[in-house]
């Protein structure tokens, strides 16, 4: 009896594609809420707690005061470094996450669409270390970017122009390692957030199907994306914290992530490492839930074009 033909599988380049293109369309929505999440994570920074001056005390007031004092332009700041960012950092790891699952479990002999909680865990952190590293540099200017105010100073203050200007000037001034400062704080945030991310919702997905409690499509994507995004950032948080203040400090002061943590903690206390967490959730949990909900559309178009459905 003669097999059926296997089904063909979206490319890596179309995972790729629809991953980046995914998180282009969240971050647009999103930028905003990471502007004040910057910002609340660097004020106040190695300041013994109580002694620091809070210009921004949660995300619509902070929202409101740099839109009063910046504009616009101001609100959205770093936006075109985020999304060169996401794009790298998204189309790894939602384009890598399902081949590098597939092949881990064709090595260990599962089947390939097996959903093994330890394998996608590994697939989850592996794609979204690679996503990281290659997305690097376009963070550290982002950060600088957003981190600058020409009215409220939090945190070492540079100004770049537009991301040409930051990339051009960290090169001329730091060298290549320049470009790559922070990135080892990036691959711990990263690895701990991709590791979780779509796991669980996939598992959430699987779960709402199980129990039939939403039928199949939007709605059953929204309630499995709220989940991850909310696993997401309580995991993320204090690894995100640490990553700012790396790529945004000038000269030494953090010699390495490890430095930073126990520098933070000692001065400012273990709560300093949940500094912006509600902006952080307000940012992650919407575009979590855009970049899948997102992320289903766009792989439905990859698909059709590349004509795999």
């Amino acid at each position: 009896m003669t097999e059926p033909p296997k089904k063909k599988q979206l490319s890596t380049l179309g995972g790729f594609i629809a991953g980046g293109v995914a998180a282009c369309g969240a971050v647009t929505v999103t930028n905003p809420i990471e502007l004040v999440k910057t910002r609340m994570q660097l004020q106040g920074e190695l300041a013994a707690k109580g002694q620091a001056k809070k210009v921004y005390t949660g995300l619509f007031q902070g929202l409101g005061t740099i839109f009063k004092h910046e504009g616009v332009r101001g609100v959205q700041r770093g936006l075109i470094a985020a999304y060169v960012y996401q794009i790298g950092l998204n189309g790894c790891r939602l384009g890598f996450y399902e081949p590098v699952r597939e092949g881990v479990n064709m090595l260990f002999g599962y089947d390939v669409k097996s959903q093994q909680v330890s394998i996608n865990v590994f697939a989850g952190a592996s794609s979204g270390i690679m996503g990281a590293v290659m997305g690097s540099p376009f963070y550290l200017v982002k950060t600088r970017m957003q981190s600058y105010s020409p009215v409220f100073k939090v945190g070492a203050q540079t100004h770049y122009r537009n991301i040409f200007h930051g990339l051009s000037t960290i090169f001329r001034t730091e060298g290549f390692k320049g470009l790559y400062r922070g990135v080892d704080a990036a691959i711990l945030r990263t690895g701990a957030g991709s590791s979780v991310q779509l796991p669980i919702y996939n598992w959430a997905k699987g779960l709402v199907a199980k129990y039939d409690l939403v039928d199949d499509g939007p709605g059953r994507h929204l309630i499995a994306s709220a989940a991850s995004g909310l696993g997401v950032c309580v995991v993320m948080n204090p690894w995100d914290v640490l990553m700012t203040r790396m790529y945004n400090q000038k000269g030494n002061m953090y010699k390495n992530p490890i430095d930073c943590l126990v520098k933070t903690v000692s001065i400012e206390g273990p709560m300093a490492l949940y500094k912006g967490f509600v902006p952080h959730l307000m940012r992650i949990g919407p575009h979590t839930i855009l970049t899948l909900m997102f992320m289903e559309q766009t792989m439905h178009l990859m698909k059709k074009f590349e004509g795999v459905l």
